[in-house]
């Protein structure tokens, strides 16, 4: 952390802020990609022991996000996007947001492997770690790569998802890991294309702030690109089928025109128009993901009715 001070809390904090703490718009991606990886997993699963663990992945997204706004309370205090969560604005404390998020860390991953199994809970953990620690407290202020390799932990929902049903992972866990991992870089640098100057004022290494616009965009159209074939391969799985497909096609040809549009347009264009369009690339990106989740689990509908699949 630098040198801002944030050590106390001026105001009284209400369950409304220690709730936004756990990051709620995040942790609804979380849960929806976690309850589809547990409900297209091959094995039935009780519905109050699906609940608990969709419960303890969610605490455990929320505990991840706590942990990440004591951390980085010093740069969010510096951008615009960031000024108004609770501890920069001096509504939590940062020593309460350590502590929710290190109580709700240990709830989650212990009411987890009762529930479920160890693996899940293992599994849990380390993406609460890889969030808190390795991205978090070390890649995102070390290396523009920050985003890249710190989006693994997002890419785990799914995959604990299925470890909770299954006890194991397998191809389709690891496809759909695959599928968030290589969507999170184009979702991200869109983004920062249209804050302005927001990272740099916070000397965070977005790639936007280190190489430049140019640069950011050649990368939002090759992992865009690469992003393709592994949604696509998804559809030949046992989770797949026709309909997925369908949905995947189209939204990755939607995803691809986007960021070829970002990719060839004129730098000298009016900024309004370009911001508009990486806004639209971005929102996109939210509606890709959860499209694609969603397209997967209806493919588990018709599975079970005796429809679709191969």
């Amino acid at each position: 952390m630098s040198d801002v001070s944030l050590d106390t809390a001026t105001t009284e904090p209400g369950l409304g802020d220690y709730f936004a703490l756990m990051k709620p718009r995040v942790m609804s991606l979380v849960v929806f990609t976690a309850l589809a990886g547990l409900m297209v997993a091959p094995v039935h699963v009780n519905a109050f022991i699906g609940f608990v663990a969709i419960l303890c992945i969610a605490v455990g997204a929320g505990a991840s996000g706590a942990l990440n706004m004591w951390w980085d309370a010093d740069i969010d205090a510096l951008m615009r996007r960031t000024a108004k969560r609770p501890i920069p604005a001096g509504r939590v404390a940062p020593g309460d947001a350590l502590a929710l998020g290190l109580a709700l860390s240990g709830f989650a991953v212990v009411l987890l492997a009762l529930a479920t199994n160890l693996f899940a809970a293992g599994l849990l953990a380390f993406t609460i770690f890889f969030y808190a620690v390795v991205y978090s407290m070390w890649l995102k202020r070390a290396t523009p790569q920050n985003i890249v390799i710190g989006g693994a932990a997002g890419a785990f929902p799914p995959m604990i998802g299925w470890a909770a049903a299954t006890g194991s992972v397998s191809l389709e866990s690891a496809l759909m890991f695959a599928l968030i991992f290589m969507w999170t870089p184009p979702h991200f640098w869109a983004l920062a294309l249209f804050v302005k100057s927001d990272y740099g004022d916070a000397n965070v290494p977005m790639l936007t702030e280190t190489h430049g616009r140019r640069v950011t965009r050649n990368h939002i159209l090759a992992y865009t690109i690469l992003l393709a074939p592994v949604s696509l391969a998804l559809g030949f799985t046992s989770i797949g089928g026709p309909l997925y497909l369908v949905v995947a096609a189209v939204l990755n040809a939607r995803f691809l025109w986007g960021a070829w549009m970002i990719w060839k347009r004129d730098e000298t264009q009016a900024e309004a128009d370009k911001y508009a369009m990486e806004k639209r690339v971005f929102r996109h990106s939210l509606s890709y993901l959860f499209l694609s989740f969603g397209a997967l689990v209806a493919e588990a509908a018709l599975h079970a009715m005796g429809f679709g699949g191969w």
